[in-house]
């Protein structure tokens, strides 16, 4: 496979896909403007901007409705093949239901965007929902809380097969629907702010126990299944795209060598991943979460399981960090929470050491090994299915200088640990996967974060008109995705010998006639 100083991407297989990711709230901006209508996290931060570590706003985030010609230029400039985006439903349907308008603005924009994409050679890879809820189905029905939702999400995302599908052959229903469950849901840190454990929030009332978050990714894979029934039934044929679902996974090591740390670690998956991938390969959800969660988990009938199961044409992984899983043998039953039902504690040290050097967002540990034993572990578990890395990379905080943000030599470090970790799944496990999104393209919006978190491969100066600065980590990229001399040197060798073909060709032709 050769060293990792060694590594092109000529190491990978042929067609592999090398891109990068973001997500319409946290580049768009425009976000009460242009037609679009409010959403979940206009609504949040709008009451909760304490929740936002810098009191900060999406409001024009990095300007990406207005410059993403420019920002396009600049993928094609790296020699990216595809960019991942998603679709703001609030944006194409202000109300969120199909029956209270479009918003042709909003559909205009997409196609645009797209259509600047595809002009470049790069291929749009579209998440359906990241997220952001419309605020006007938060507000009638409670959004994923009901089941009402599976309609007007099936109209939401029909409207985005018709208008784009035909040149989007990319489709991703949900993006990490475990962020969303967990933190909207349980903890509160996320939109809409919903909270079952008093830890975060204390003095706030106590809104469901851990009951919501479980309601709600119910919910959110039957939306899926709805969605891709209807791109398998109505449109794949036709437009020849696939479809697909993006998970976040941590990688979990025991901490310690006890029997019940090592269950902890496998029971840590299953309510990570397995909550999620066990019903679209089996149809119901891990014993492990019938086990401990009991009669709050909501049941599966027999026709939705049967939709379930086998309802993607890929799966999308992101990874960003490893933690030890450690067995809670004591509750307080008081304060249930998701982590208190799953008897879970995730620490990322061990008697003072860290699993792996912190990046600049605490939650971050550097730990590229993990990705290779996530992506092995779903393929021996989950009918080894097709991959696309959708989101993977490193932060860095606020530095004092621009000379010191652009040298970003961690980044470039993290990416190679990454690309040779990825690599060995593929070529000494044999893990099916086809492709790789950089997480982020752009300095962005990063949630509760705000724009304390910087995960993009371009800086963005936030105090000079958003201007964008190459960092290093840009260069090592375009060398990274460049075509070596030797394969150049291939590739002219192919194309005489093509060349020379086409004229013997012809003349044996013109003999003939």
């Amino acid at each position: 496979m050769g060293s990792i100083a060694q590594l092109s991407r000529n190491s990978f297989p042929d067609g592999f896909v090398f891109g990068s990711s973001s997500s319409a709230y946290q580049f768009e901006g425009e976000t009460n403007r242009r037609g679009k209508g409010p959403n979940i996290w206009d609504t949040f931060i709008e009451e909760h901007p304490e929740r936002i570590s810098d009191h900060s706003n999406a409001k024009v985030a990095v300007d990406f409705y207005n410059r993403y010609k420019e920002d396009v230029q600049r993928m094609k400039a790296m020699g990216m093949d595809a960019f991942r985006f998603s679709i703001s439903w609030s944006r194409v349907l202000p109300h969120g239901r199909l029956s209270a308008g479009i918003n042709e603005e909003g559909i205009q924009f997409y196609n645009n965007l797209i259509d600047e994409l595809v002009k470049n050679g790069i291929q749009p890879y579209v998440t359906l929902f990241h997220w952001d809820t419309p605020q006007a189905i938060e507000d009638k029905y409670g959004g994923f809380l009901s089941p009402n939702i599976l309609n007007d999400f099936r109209d939401f995302v029909e409207l985005c097969f018709q208008r784009f599908g035909d040149r989007v052959k990319h489709w991703i229903t949900l993006n990490e629907p475990f962020m969303f469950s967990v933190n909207g849901y349980d903890t509160g840190t996320m939109a809409p702010g919903r909270i079952s454990t008093l830890e975060n929030y204390p003095g706030q009332p106590k809104i469901s126990g851990a009951t919501e978050v479980y309601i709600v990714t119910h919910h959110l894979l039957l939306a899926h299944a709805t969605a891709v029934k209807l791109y398998k039934e109505k449109y794949q044929a036709c437009q020849g795209g696939k479809i697909g679902i993006t998970l976040v996974s941590h990688w979990f090591e025991p901490y310690s060598t006890s029997e019940s740390d090592r269950m902890a670690t496998k029971r840590s998956l299953d309510f990570m991943l397995g909550w999620y991938m066990d019903p679209l390969t089996k149809g119901d959800y891990p014993q492990n979460m019938h086990d401990y969660v009991g009669g709050r988990l909501p049941r599966f009938t027999e026709e939705e399981s049967k939709m379930l199961r086998g309802s993607y044409d890929f799966i999308g992984v992101n990874y960003y960090t490893t933690y030890y899983a450690q067995n809670v043998e004591d509750v307080n039953y008081k304060n249930i929470g998701f982590m208190e039902d799953a008897r879970l504690n995730w620490p990322g040290e061990r008697n003072g050491i860290p699993i792996g050097p912190q990046a600049g967002s605490g939650w971050l540990y550097i730990y590229p090994e993990g990705i290779r034993h996530l992506l092995n572990y779903i393929k021996d578990a989950y009918e080894s299915p097709t991959i696309y890395i959708t989101e993977n990379g490193v932060d860095d905080v606020n530095s004092s200088s621009l000379e010191e943000a652009l040298n970003d030599a961690i980044r470039e470090q993290y990416y190679k640990d990454i690309f040779h970790n990825v690599l060995k799944s593929i070529n000494d496990h044999g893990v099916d996967v086809k492709g790789f999104f950089a997480w982020s393209f752009l300095d962005d919006f990063e949630w509760a974060s705000g724009y304390s978190s910087r995960f993009g491969l371009f800086y963005i100066d936030y105090e000079n008109n958003l201007k964008r600065y190459a960092k290093n980590s840009v260069k090592w990229f375009k060398q990274f995705l460049g075509k070596d001399e030797s394969t150049k040197l291939q590739d002219n060798i192919k194309s005489k010998s093509r060349m020379e073909e086409g004229s013997a060709r012809s003349r044996k032709k013109s003999r003939i006639d």
